[in-house]
């Protein structure tokens, strides 16, 4: 998800559909007369069957639920990113983009026509119980999800810490559909991870797009730099599985990367939707390759990156194809503590690609292979210092050696060790730099 905040001018709308004529204003009125009338008259006959259910439903109605329910009808008729935020939504919608909030950690869209998850997030039930990116959720309990809103499927899944909710998979592979009963939580998202891999080779982490991750991020190069003498050789970005959140933090965490130029540009109908992101001057993380890992959960936020420094020739990127979000939701506050989720444009990598429904292709296609531990054999192995007689290292080179200053070493954890996409990457930098030392030697 990419959001904007963007309350200046839409402040004065109202909640109810059913005074929509007098929000819209006599610019709407003139459109409507040249149109016939059209627009007025569908208006009408909505306020007509409003009073109707009012009037002759079998039970008394909450018109307030009838209203809600008429705008996320309308939304959901757009796209699957458009939604109505009523007052506690609106509110966990704030709360998320901080990086706290409650529920499974899953992030959700609707793909044609099933519930889907984009990603799990590191580190909440739904990644420990397995959930992967490209799930279908067919029920969530015994609800079917067919023509459920995203809105409905996230208060459904949401609840307490430490209730329980079931839902269930399909997926490729899957013979038939399988339930996994996923136990709530408060999810508490680190945006940014970091790690030294090898001596000057760097691990950095992005998880999702928050309020704090420019800054995070600033803290993480430092650190990296510091507990490798004070400079880098190279650097993994890793966004797999991202998917994604506040538009500005992905051009500020592009702009540390990019000398200059374009970072992404947006396209919509309002004039407003209409923006393009440069690169700013400053000190700039420029000296050193780097390389960017993405996947099918990678989207939105993490596309505008990869496309961005893929465009820049900054970074090689290395996994499986994106997402393919391409497109800007602006959150706009409405009355009574409600808010609305509007598709408003979309978004465009430097050299012009679109996003929508493509993705970005990496550079290098790396599937992410289970790696296992090679059967330790018990062969005979015999080397030149097992012969006898055999002649001893050079005493004068040896000393030379112990004079020259050894880099630290680093255990590679067990989660990357067994990470094939994050070894492939690693094996491209190191190789980056010995090449660079063999062509200076040739030259």
């Amino acid at each position: 998800m990419v959001t904007k905040n963007r309350g200046k001018k839409f402040a004065v709308l109202v909640a109810a559909v059913s005074a929509l004529i007098v929000v819209v204003g006599t610019g709407v009125q003139h459109r409507c007369a040249a149109e016939g009338g059209n627009d007025y008259e569908s208006i009408e006959m909505f306020t007509d069957v409003l009073k109707i259910v009012q009037k002759n439903y079998v039970e008394e109605v909450d018109t307030k639920k009838l209203i809600y329910g008429a705008i996320n009808g309308m939304l959901s008729s757009l796209d699957p990113h458009s939604s109505f935020l009523p007052p506690d939504m609106y509110k966990e919608m704030k709360i998320e983009t901080k990086g706290s909030f409650g529920g499974l950690g899953i992030e959700i869209t609707i793909k044609e026509g099933y519930l889907t998850v984009i990603s799990p997030i590191e580190d909440t039930p739904a990644f420990r119980a397995g959930i992967k990116a490209g799930d279908q959720i067919l029920k969530i309990e015994d609800k079917l999800t067919k023509d459920m809103s995203i809105i409905d499927a996230v208060k459904r899944m949401r609840g307490p810490k430490g209730s329980k909710v079931t839902i269930t998979i399909m997926r490729d592979g899957f013979e038939k559909p399988k339930d996994f009963t996923l136990v709530r939580d408060i999810i508490q998202v680190k945006s940014v991870k970091y790690k030294t891999l090898d001596y000057g080779y760097g691990y950095i982490r992005l998880a999702q797009f928050q309020e704090r991750t420019d800054e995070d991020l600033v803290k993480a190069l430092k650190a990296l730099k510091k507990e490798n003498g004070g400079s880098l050789k190279g650097l993994i970005l890793d966004m797999r599985n991202d998917p994604g959140g506040l538009l500005e933090q992905a051009v500020k965490v592009a702009d540390h990367f990019i000398a200059d130029g374009l970072i992404v540009y947006t396209e919509g109908r309002d004039p407003d939707s209409r923006m393009r992101f440069t690169a700013r001057k400053g000190e700039k993380e420029l000296g050193y390759p780097m390389v960017v890992l993405i996947n099918g959960g990678s989207a939105s936020a993490s596309e505008i990156v990869a496309g961005a420094l893929q465009d820049h020739n900054r970074a090689v990127v290395l996994g499986t194809q994106s997402f393919g979000k391409g497109s800007v939701q602006t959150i706009i506050p409405l009355s009574e503590d409600s808010g609305l989720r509007l598709t408003t444009a979309r978004y465009f990598t430097p050299k012009g690609r679109s996003i929508q429904a493509k993705g970005i292709t990496p550079d290098i296609v790396v599937e992410n292979l289970e790696i296992t531990a090679a059967e330790k054999k018990d062969v005979l192995s015999i080397r030149e210092k097992d012969l006898e007689n055999h002649f001893e290292s050079d005493s004068k080179t040896e000393k030379e050696g112990k004079k020259e200053e050894k880099a630290p070493t680093y255990k590679m954890d067990e989660q990357i060790k067994g990470d094939y996409q994050v070894l492939r990457a690693l094996d491209l930098l190191k190789g980056w730099d010995i090449l660079k030392k063999v062509n200076k030697t040739v030259n």
